[in-house]
């Protein structure tokens, strides 16, 4: 490690690790990324099926959980977060979707104008290897591989034939000309292999000698000197280390990590923050509010079509799956059984559509099976199923991320306060019935069986409602904590700048003022991917205005 860098990057996650690329691009920038989980080296990395287990388990995962939720039987919910190399790159489902056009729009319309569809757009195209090749949508030389859905198990084609025949129209490109519509996801599965930000951004430029990366090193707080952020303190191993910024510190630890950062470094309510025994540097009060996540809920059915994968999860077989998956890219552990989706319009005369729906075949199940373990009563994901999870796009709920203590290394107080808005309930509610409706469609009758949940009994509005109360979770998308705006109580102006604050940014899904219409990995991409532009061209500014003052003083 240098003595110091000229940008220090913290989080090397989905946007962490591009702006490591684009920023070590140039030999005269000396960049430190930091991450406080592992390498990953571990080849479970590579293996598509694997990211069931990789969000369940406490493997490289910050394995959060929020505080009782009221609208959810005050059940607390599980907040998977990538410890590690990649960020939650690592463990995710691998969907590859932008969002629709109009969430952009909409950010445009909030003063936001360098964030508008068509202004973003280069930058998804900038990053993006499509497997369909170069288009008007697409790009084809980027470093992050976007590929198609595999699979041959009959349950794919029958949910889109049986959207179809419930009045949706087909869609071959989610993130194509239109978002609305029945079809199959693209991946950041390539050749049957996950490709993470750190896989896809990093591994080609780790041997460049302006870039160190770091990892097992937890950020404690960011330094600041006279209103300015000077570097870091990190706590690695038993120590704490100061390391100091020439030019700028890059915050990319997520919806949860990043706004966590600013509170333990001084930078949020001062109230909350001295309540938590938190000295207050500089008031902002909106650091940490505007929590937003995707709930989801299911559909599931038995079914009468066996699925590969759910056979491979025996003991005896997984050994040779994993294997021909890791090493060769092939074989049922080589994709994720999920690659049926659509998105959908609960009210026709709506703009976008409002919810999206997960298909997924085959067991989802609770890991590898013993081929002599003892039977007992079947639980909802075991078996041969298929179901569809209903997700609603823009909920209008909003929680927040607070401070436990001073402590870095306590919880996050999490509240997430989802379905608190009766438009986020009845969205859900009717989500729940589309996906009814398609699965009662003549293209599913060789394959359905019986409906296991939320089961045929229930089926009135207080009934759903009580369902969707006991059985809603989250979809893994939380965003918003470091607000992007052009209001002075935003957290970030439109360049990414924390507020009140000079050489301080952030970069990841917690600048997003509104939560888009997707999962949210390629979204986060393409912020980092803004923010590398918006760095590089202060710093070109800074050495134009440094050569004119020169040139006049010669």
């Amino acid at each position: 490690m240098a003595r110091s860098y000229d940008f220090i990057i913290v989080g090397a996650g989905s946007a962490g690790c591009v702006l490591a690329n684009r920023l070590s691009a140039d030999p005269s920038h000396r960049v430190l990324l930091i991450e406080a989980g592992p390498r990953d080296w571990n080849p479970v990395f590579r293996v598509p099926i694997m990211a069931g287990r990789l969000f369940q388990g406490r493997y490289c995962n910050w394995s959060f959980e929020t505080e009782p939720e009221p609208h959810l039987n005050n059940r607390r919910i599980s907040w998977p977060r990538g410890r590690v190399l990649g960020g939650s790159s690592a463990i995710n489902g691998m969907i590859y979707t932008r969002g629709n056009r109009l969430d952009y729009d909409g950010w445009a319309q909030m003063g936001l104008r360098d964030w508008s569809y068509e202004r973003v757009l280069e930058a998804f195209r900038r990053s993006e290897r499509h497997h369909g090749g170069p288009s008007q949508v697409h790009g084809s030389r980027g470093e992050l591989p976007v590929g198609p859905a595999t699979s041959s198990n009959p349950l794919f084609d029958a949910f889109i034939q049986a959207g179809m025949q419930a009045g949706h129209p087909f869609n071959p490109d989610f993130n194509g000309a239109g978002q609305e519509g029945v079809g199959r996801y693209d991946y950041n599965i390539w050749r049957g292999q996950r490709w993470s930000s750190a896989r896809s951004f990093l591994d080609a430029v780790r041997d460049r000698p302006n870039l160190d990366v770091l990892t097992g090193a937890q950020l404690l707080k960011v330094n600041l000197d006279r209103g300015r952020a000077a570097g870091v303190k990190l706590k690695i191993g038993s120590k704490a280390v100061d390391i100091p910024a020439e030019r700028e510190v890059i915050l990319s630890c997520g919806a949860i990590g990043s706004p966590m950062g600013l509170l333990h470094s001084g930078i949020g309510d001062a109230d909350a923050l001295k309540a938590a025994g938190v000295e207050p540097l500089v008031e902002l009060t909106s650091v940490g509010k505007n929590l937003q996540d995707h709930m989801h809920v299911a559909v599931a059915h038995r079914s009468k079509t066996p699925d590969e994968t759910w056979d491979h999860l025996r003991l005896d077989r997984a050994a040779l799956g994993f294997v021909q998956a890791a090493l060769f890219g092939k074989g049922p552990f080589s994709r994720f059984p999920h690659e049926g989706g659509a998105f959908l319009k609960t009210d026709p005369s709506a703009a976008a559509p409002e919810v999206q729906i997960h298909f997924i075949a085959g067991g989802a199940g609770g890991g590898l099976r013993h081929p002599f373990a003892r039977r007992t009563a079947p639980r909802f994901a075991d078996g041969h199923i298929f179901y569809g999870s209903v997700c609603q796009l823009r909920p209008e709920s909003t929680g927040e991320i607070a401070l436990r203590s001073s402590d870095p290394f306590d919880s996050p107080v999490i509240r997430a306060n989802y379905l608190s808005s009766p438009t986020d309930r009845r969205i859900v509610r009717e989500g729940l019935r589309m996906v009814r409706e398609i699965f009662a469609q003549p293209a599913m009758d060789p394959h359905r069986g019986e409906e296991i949940a939320p089961g045929p009994s229930v089926q009135s509005d207080a009934e759903i409602d009580a369902y969707v109360a006991g059985a809603g979770s989250t979809i893994f998308h939380p965003v918003g904590t470091c607000r992007m705006g052009v209001d002075p109580a935003s957290v970030v102006d439109e360049q990414l700048r924390v507020r009140g604050v000079e050489g301080l940014r952030v970069a990841d899904a917690s600048v997003m003022p509104r939560l888009v219409s997707s999962n949210t990995h390629a979204p986060t991409v393409m912020i980092a991917e803004k923010a590398a532009g918006y760095i590089l061209g202060d710093q070109a500014s800074a050495a134009r205005s440094v050569s004119a003052r020169t040139n006049r003083a010669a």
